[in-house]
């Protein structure tokens, strides 16, 4: 017996004996379980490249921090380009892709190539982080196991939800803000009962990773000052910071991306993105890799990560300098941070994003003190500082708070933690609608959301309504041939098209009833002289958005389907409405 027909069997066996509410829970175990690993193997695999390119490079004196990411990104395009041979997309938007246009599928290959290029890149010092490669992997593990074991798209869809959560909790070791990254960012409508198997994938990721790599918090912090209720406003001060840095972070990353989309050639952008990347790398050596040990002395109050190996490190005991140098740096940060991605690495926004913040909290608190207006405990406001960035680039509040507070340990500055991030969010909101991770699903219009409407209407395509049982006539016909053609018909409506399959006009049935029966008219009266060009009509990569729209407005029945001048078929108000609620069964 082969294994098609044990695994076709086990199926079988499955279905009598195990029912769908129990086999989910032991698929999120084993999915929680796959995505803890592929953050241990991740970590790891950086952890060994990095200590070997450091072995190599310890003598040069920053100079190789002008090729070493180069060659780290140049591998990467090689593998994808040449093992791969198809592209590997940024974590998080590919994770959003899968669900809103491809039915929760992803490719095998995701399940391995984002551990490998993004071990690649960051190892050898892209300035980026591995969140998004991680729940990229995870998000894979979970589409695959739910296609072998041939489970429909909200099962899926929920076990993508689950293995995002394991990603995040076992990379992070925070499994409570895990689970509110999978309801806020991945942007899952799920029920209570759902809720359970990304909880228990949240707890077997982490426990997986505690067994690899130990229950250490990734940024240990002992809060030994708490916070008085004349600090609040400075939090909130922070926060309004946090969402400007925040908007800058977002219009930054999508002008580069765009600038690098003009190069047609994955070579010149690896060149122009590499050159400049190990230039600002040469000077600015704390922008280099995920930057996790200078996030920690940020949040001890340590300025000296501001000039660590830099040519600027004269400047040490010059206060001006080192506020003045520390903006550069965090500005520097997201330029840097697309810059690798631009140039074809591969990584996640995450340990960008918390740098910045930790930086511009340490920034702000020291400005304040040194002003004197009011003596401010630095570490906290640069803990709470990563919360504000993390709200207003994901534009997720609570994952910045849960984040921040997992992370740390620090949920005695909870009341701080929601200040800073809801006045981040709110802020960054008024200048960007939408985050790094949903530009462009959001300008393709293929951005699901928690509105159940908008999200079936973006699953649904406008080409899979397209009936084309209209019978046709030629626009050089006469009323007796359009008669001929209505006896042997079933609708009511009539397209005029040519040889070459272009649309004339078209012609209504109630339009025509009155001649139909004079026969003195059919050799006479000719179809072109009878047709009419529709006033609505629309196009097969139009979004369901555009048609539902069209129906409202024109309050036709059928609405024509052209595509650069030819007829296609129609799109009737009936079969858009029996498709929607079939979709909007599955979804929920």
């Amino acid at each position: 017996m082969n294994r098609k027909s044990l695994f076709r069997q086990f199926l079988v066996w499955r279905l009598r004996h195990v029912s769908n509410r129990q086999f989910m829970m032991i698929l999120s175990i084993l999915v929680g379980i796959g995505a803890g690993l592929a953050a241990v193997i991740i970590k790891n695999s950086v952890h060994f490249i990095s200590e070997l390119v450091h072995h190599y490079t310890q003598s040069s004196k920053g100079y190789l921090y002008l090729i070493t990411p180069s060659i780290g990104i140049f591998l990467s395009v090689l593998f994808i380009k040449y093992v791969i041979k198809r592209p590997v997309r940024h974590g998080i938007p590919n994770v959003l892709y899968a669900i809103s246009k491809n039915q929760g599928q992803m490719n095998r290959h995701n399940m391995f190539s984002s551990i490998i290029t993004s071990a690649l890149t960051v190892g050898f010092g892209g300035s980026v982080g591995l969140e998004g490669p991680t729940v990229s992997t995870g998000a894979a593990i979970g589409s695959n196991v739910g296609q072998l074991f041939r489970l429909n798209y909200r099962q899926i869809k929920l076990l993508l939800g689950c293995a995002c959560a394991g990603a995040m909790a076992a990379i992070f070791k925070a499994p409570i803000a895990a689970i509110v990254f999978a309801l806020e960012v991945i942007m899952l409508d799920l029920t209570l009962a759902s809720l359970v198997p990304i909880l228990m994938a949240s707890i077997s990721a982490v426990v997986t990773s505690y067994l690899f790599m130990g229950q250490e918090v990734v940024y240990p912090f002992d809060v030994t000052h708490t916070y008085e209720l004349k600090d609040l406003i400075y939090y909130i001060l922070l926060g309004i910071i946090a969402g400007f840095v925040a908007t800058y972070f977002t219009r930054v990353y999508i002008l580069i991306e765009q600038w690098f989309e003009r190069f047609n050639k994955s070579r010149i952008r690896l060149l122009v993105g590499s050159l400049l990347l190990g230039t600002l790398l040469f000077f600015f050596p704390s922008l280099y890799g995920e930057g996790y040990e200078y996030i920690n002395q940020a949040l001890a109050g340590d300025f000296s990560h501001v000039f660590d190996g830099s040519v600027f490190a004269f400047m040490t005991d010059n206060f001006a300098a080192m506020a003045s140098l520390l903006s550069i740096i965090i500005l520097l940060k997201v330029v840097a941070a697309s810059l690798t991605f631009g140039s074809g690495g591969v990584g996640g926004i995450f340990a960008p994003t918390l740098f910045m913040g930790a930086n511009t909290g340490l920034l702000f608190a020291s400005i304040v003190n040194k002003l004197g207006f009011h003596q401010l405990h630095t570490p906290n406001f640069a803990l709470i500082g990563m919360a504000g960035l993390i709200a207003g680039v994901l534009q997720a509040p609570l994952t910045g708070i849960f984040l921040i507070a997992d992370l740390s340990g620090g949920y005695e500055m909870f009341l701080p933690l929601m200040i800073t991030a809801t006045a981040s969010f709110a802020t960054t909101k008024t200048f960007v609608k939408h985050s790094v991770y949903t530009h462009q699903l959001a300008q393709r219009r293929e951005l699901i959301t928690h509105d159940k409407d908008h999200a079936v209407l973006t699953m649904m395509e406008v080409k899979n309504l397209i009936e084309n049982d209209f019978a046709k006539i030629k626009p050089d016909a006469n009323l007796g041939d359009l008669v001929q053609v209505i006896s042997e018909a079933h609708r009511n409506l009539f397209p005029v098209v040519d040889d070459e399959g272009q649309l004339h006009g078209m012609i209504k049935m109630d339009d025509i009833r009155k001649i139909i029966f004079k026969p003195e008219l059919y050799e006479s009266t000719l179809v072109r002289d009878l047709m009419y060009m529709p006033e609505y009509y629309i196009s097969p990569d139009d979004s369901m958005e555009d048609l539902v729209e069209m129906f409202r407005k024109s309050s036709r029945f059928n609405i024509a389907v052209i595509d650069k001048g030819k007829y296609l078929g129609f799109i009737s108000r009936a079969n858009a409405f029996t498709a929607y609620r079939n979709q909007l069964k599955q979804f929920t």
